[in-house]
């Protein structure tokens, strides 16, 4: 480990925004995906929630550049299991479709706590998914089309959620509980370690300056286990 990777770590860290995650409503191209991961580590988003009846994620690595190590992904069967769960925590849900009703993307108030939903390619957002929308949103186009690409969306409208954030201040200072952000630090920093410290159910140790374990005799201690 290095000084500049801790420090780069931690910085990212302070940067997270816990109340701002994404939802890609049966979004299937992987080169979309990944490039909607790659969207959300960069604006501090830490989860996604990615909606699909199949039992694996068919993000393209290469085009998010390994930023599926900073995101947290999590694959749901049906479109309820997170928007439900996320309204009932407090979020506003924020759905990017094109509708009688549908509102400028700039005109949401996303220092809220706030999910972004995202549409599949051709069918958009999904009917089971209506009940939960708060508002509708559209980016104004003006040309022929009617709408961006699913990931270029999610980049346009995470963008201007990043802008209203910085500008009330939400990345000034962490905004991590130490519980979740120890928890990252340790998951980022020691991958290898945290992967056996699950699979034993040890505590994580604590780490010094630099990332490494601060304990000189937890290696031999925990290797016991």
């Amino acid at each position: 480990m290095t000084l500049e990777r801790y420090s780069k770590i931690v910085e990212v860290l302070s940067y997270r925004q816990p109340d701002l995650a994404v939802v890609t409503d049966s979004v299937y191209k992987g080169k979309n995906l990944s490039a909607i991961i790659r969207t959300c580590d960069a604006v501090g988003v830490m989860d996604l929630y990615s909606v699909s009846q199949n039992d694996f994620f068919g993000a393209n690595r290469g085009t998010s550049v390994g930023a599926h190590k900073w995101v947290n992904t999590q694959l749901c069967k049906t479109i309820s299991q997170p928007l439900e769960a996320l309204k009932n925590s407090g979020h506003q849900i924020v759905a990017a479709e094109v509708t009688a009703t549908s509102k400028d993307y700039r005109q949401v108030d996303y220092t809220q706590p706030t999910v972004l939903v995202l549409g599949a390619e051709l069918e958009g957002i999904s009917d089971e998914a209506q009940p939960y929308i708060d508002h509708s949103i559209t980016i104004p186009m003006m040309g022929m089309v009617e709408s961006y690409n699913v990931s270029v969306a999610a980049a346009i409208i995470l963008s201007e959620a990043r802008r209203q954030r910085e500008d009330a201040g939400y990345y000034a200072a962490r905004r991590l509980s130490d519980e979740v952000y120890s928890k990252l630090l340790f998951e980022w920093m020691q991958p290898v370690l945290a992967t056996y410290c699950q699979k034993h159910q040890l505590d994580y140790p604590e780490l010094d300056e630099e990332g490494d374990v601060a304990d000189p005799k937890w290696h031999q201690q925990a290797m016991g286990n």
